[in-house]
């Protein structure tokens, strides 16, 4: 990583509360504010949620422990754990009775008992770190100081020599329609009745990643795409998340067809809408949403149905408005956030990470790395930076995908496509084979730059366990590594990331990547 310039004396000055007011209890804000403390530091953290539109609030860890990450991959597992069900019969498993159902409020039970328990947990760190948590909300009033405000209306002041503004995001909403009438991300993993068949608007990694699980639990999930899916990722891997969660595969000659729905992960498909944005939405006596739509280009004809759910995933905006950010001189851009530079913004003693970091990946172990590093450069003499490339990343659909490194577009769009060979393979999982699922559907590719010995800029994975593959092929990447050195590495047989270690066949070339075989 990266040195950088030297940043404000660290002498301590009298007059001030704390030496550093962290402002979010997220992943980011917890790592930095114990990080500051071990380094001797007087160090307080300042959350507090307000309701969603639904009256949805959770405790102390921010979007991801409580309305994201979390829930997010244990709601995604529940659906897995039901299509391993339906695998077992393949393998030799017999059940008697009735067929495998899913109950909602038991699992959402499990889920929030578990968030319950690291709610309390983070306390108790602070607790031992020294660390003053604060449960009120935090506003500036000059760059120095900031107004609070507690759940029962009681104010105070706080003063800091430096700040930390590591308050995160929350959902976007759609202007036009009455948030009442819908759910986001804030509400969906607290809810106490299952959804139902629900309208999912929105084409990001939530919306998908939602519409996923919600399909896999056996409910009846509609994603409605304005544009293109998973913008900002690999288009090529985006689409074939698409075909998969909609229950389509290739046939011999290379076309996509669907499947039987009765088999396999394919029991429960996705429904998508393609094109299309929300018109109107009417509450009906039952309580049911009567939705209609029209097309974007108008090139399709409207449509209209009646759903038991709305839940938008449309984006997110950074929680800076209420921050007061005028008074303290702060420049937000369009979307709420914060232009920094080594995680400074234009206010020298205000410093931000996470979520509210312009141009920066929205990923919790980002904020958490990031706040660890600023907290070493203030107090504890390190120049070492934040290095924000190459971070790899997973959306938990329900064919993972795991990348690290440049989108195959952005590559092209970067070095030229006669400067990169994409090495890639259709696979097959073995523990897919017995129970027929569909052939070839998981993908890999990496993209090596021609000109710097084959470097491997990107990679990416759709596949089981995607996650855990990507994990370890990020610190290859990050650690130069050629297409030789995949080539040189014994793999793991039989597993699926052993085909990293395998891949032969070239796009260039215009070969058929399917793999036959072990």
């Amino acid at each position: 990583m990266a040195s950088g310039g030297p940043l404000a004396d660290d002498a301590p000055e009298d007059g001030y509360d704390y030496d550093l007011i962290v402002l979010g209890g997220g992943s980011g804000g917890l790592a930095i504010s114990k990080e500051a403390a071990a380094l001797g530091k007087k160090v307080a953290v300042f959350d507090f949620v307000k309701p969603s539109p639904q009256g949805t609030t959770w405790g102390l860890g921010g979007t991801c422990v409580n309305v994201g990450c979390i829930p997010k991959k244990l709601m995604h597992q529940a659906g897995i754990v039901g299509a391993s069900l339906k695998d077992a019969k393949a393998f030799g498993w017999e059940f008697g009775g009735d067929e495998a159902t899913h109950n909602w409020q038991t699992m959402v039970t499990a889920v929030q008992d578990h968030i319950s328990s690291l709610n309390w947990g983070y306390k108790v760190q602070l607790r031992d770190k020294k660390v003053t948590y604060k449960n009120e909300f935090a506003a500036f009033i000059d760059p120095h100081t900031i107004e609070t405000e507690d759940k029962r209306g009681r104010k105070k002041t706080y003063t800091a020599r430096r700040f930390v503004i590591a308050c995160g995001g929350r959902p976007t909403y759609d202007e036009h329609i009455d948030p009442s009438l819908y759910l986001t991300s804030d509400d969906l993993f607290s809810m106490e009745k299952p959804p139902g068949k629900t309208l999912v608007v929105g084409a990001s990694y939530v919306a998908l990643e939602c519409a996923g699980f919600i399909s896999h639990l056996g409910m009846d999930a509609t994603v409605m795409m304005r544009s293109i899916p998973l913008r900002g990722f690999d288009q090529q891997m985006s689409n074939m998340i698409v075909d998969y969660m909609e229950g389509k595969t290739k046939d011999q000659d290379g076309n996509m067809v669907s499947v039987n729905e009765g088999e396999g992960e394919h029991r429960h498909t996705t429904n998508f809408l393609k094109g299309y944005v929300v018109d109107t939405v009417e509450l009906q006596p039952d309580g049911k949403k009567k939705v209609t739509w029209k097309s974007t280009k108008g090139d399709q004809p409207p449509g209209s149905d009646t759903f038991d759910t709305m839940f938008y995933a449309i984006g997110r905006e950074a929680c800076t408005k209420g921050l007061n950010p005028d008074a303290a001189g702060l420049v937000t851009e369009r979307n709420g956030k914060l232009v920094t530079t080594c995680e400074q913004t234009n206010v020298p003693n205000i410093y931000a990470i996470g979520d509210v970091v312009y141009g920066q990946l929205e990923l919790t172990p980002v904020a958490i790395q990031a706040g660890r590093l600023l907290a070493r450069r203030l107090y504890g003499g390190s120049t070492m930076q934040m290095d924000y490339d190459q971070i790899p990343t997973t959306v938990f659909t329900p064919i993972e995908y795991g990348c690290c490194g440049l989108a195959e577009e952005d590559a092209i769009e970067k070095f030229g496509e006669d400067n990169l060979e994409v090495f890639h393979s259709f696979f097959q999982p073995l523990e897919w084979t017995v129970p027929h699922k569909q052939d070839n559907a998981c993908y890999m590719k990496l993209i090596c730059n021609k000109l710097d010995s084959f470097r491997v800029i990107g990679f990416h994975i759709l596949g089981p366990n995607a996650g855990e593959v990507t994990q370890g092929v990020a610190v290859a990447i990050k650690c130069g590594a050629t297409k030789d050195d995949f080539d040189n590495t014994v793999g793991i047989h039989p597993t699926v990331a052993e085909d990293i270690t395998l891949l032969e066949i070239t796009k260039s070339s215009g070969e058929a990547a399917d793999k036959a075989g072990c």
